[in-house]
């Protein structure tokens, strides 16, 4: 059977996350088909017809799924997934928020965050707010499962020729309507997907010092900014910018810790990065133990300096 991954997207362009979901799909089967599901999406599925190993897009266009609401997406699904042996979502925000429900309703269980593909019953995926990996055979079958998408690359973007099939599909739920939603904008790239990624903590003591110290440098290096869940609590910077466990997860090629001592949440949520550079006046604190350039300063001297060099 076909394996089915769902396609994460803003209805206008197709998020990278879902690159890197089909690589980790094609690890566990050779057909691939991708849904995505929204309102005026067209040019999403032809964008998802030319990623490499794809063989065909379902196309659904309809208001109803305008918001990705979890309610009515996991509907869909489910009415799809009789034809597929494995259903496949990003661990995104909305691949957390709508794929336990579509276990729940096909009555199986699911495996989240998964970071590696033994075979297609197998799966390896981090415990203990990842100081620990668990491989697990799961005997269900049907798959429902989200990976998490650093662990995996990004599919070739161009280059494959998928048919789209359009699919008249409406599914209604009244347990829940959209209202309204503010979206932060940046010119900066996105925190999940940077190459680049420089965080702040606690130590920078207000925001002010995050837009004096840390974004100067981030300018310069076209790198996104992310912050600790202390500086985050503290008021600093939004929410939305927290790496770790109970934030995002990033693994870019550079991530730069100012300031920050590196606690087990933060951790979970960066040291996948290829290059972890720290700049911290404690030579004692957990950031040392997997930073791979380790700078005892203060990071009030040594960004300026750093920013002026780069």
């Amino acid at each position: 059977m076909a394996i089915l991954v769902y396609a994460e997207h803003d209805n206008a362009s197709l998020k990278k996350a879902t690159l890197n979901t089909i690589t980790a799909a094609k690890q566990m089967g050779d057909d691939i088909h991708v849904l995505v599901a929204g309102s005026g999406n067209q040019a999403v599925a032809d964008e998802a017809a030319k990623a490499e190993g794809v063989s065909k897009v379902l196309l659904v266009d309809n208001a109803a799924y305008e918001h990705q609401m979890a309610e009515t997406i996991a509907l869909l699904v489910v009415d799809l997934a009789g034809d597929y042996s494995h259903i496949v979502a990003p661990a995104t925000t909305t691949g957390k928020n709508f794929m336990p429900r579509v276990a729940a309703l096909l009555d199986v269980s699911m495996l989240s965050d998964v970071t590696a593909v033994i075979d297609a019953q197998t799966f390896e995926r981090p415990i203990y707010a990842g100081n620990a990996t668990a491989t697990v055979k799961t005997t269900e079958s049907k798959v429902v499962l989200t990976v998490r998408t650093t662990g995996f690359d990004a599919a070739v973007a161009e280059g494959g020729s998928a048919t789209v099939e359009t699919i008249d599909n409406v599914q209604q739920s009244d347990k829940s309507s959209f209202v309204n939603e503010e979206m932060a904008t940046s010119d900066r790239p996105e925190l999940t997907s940077a190459s680049i990624v420089i965080s702040g903590g606690r130590a920078l003591a207000n925001g002010e010092n995050f837009t004096k110290y840390i974004e100067p440098l981030a300018d310069k290096l076209g790198a996104a900014v992310g912050a600790s869940r202390a500086a985050v609590d503290a008021g600093y910077v939004p929410n939305d910018m927290q790496v770790g466990q109970t934030g995002k997860i990033v693994a870019p090629d550079l991530y730069i810790a100012a300031g920050i001592s590196g606690a087990i949440q933060h951790l979970a949520g960066m040291k996948d990065s290829k290059i972890i550079v720290a700049i911290n006046n404690d030579p004692e604190s957990p950031i040392a133990s997997v930073a791979d350039y380790f700078l005892e300063a203060d990071l009030f001297d040594a960004l300026p300096e750093l920013t002026s060099k780069v």
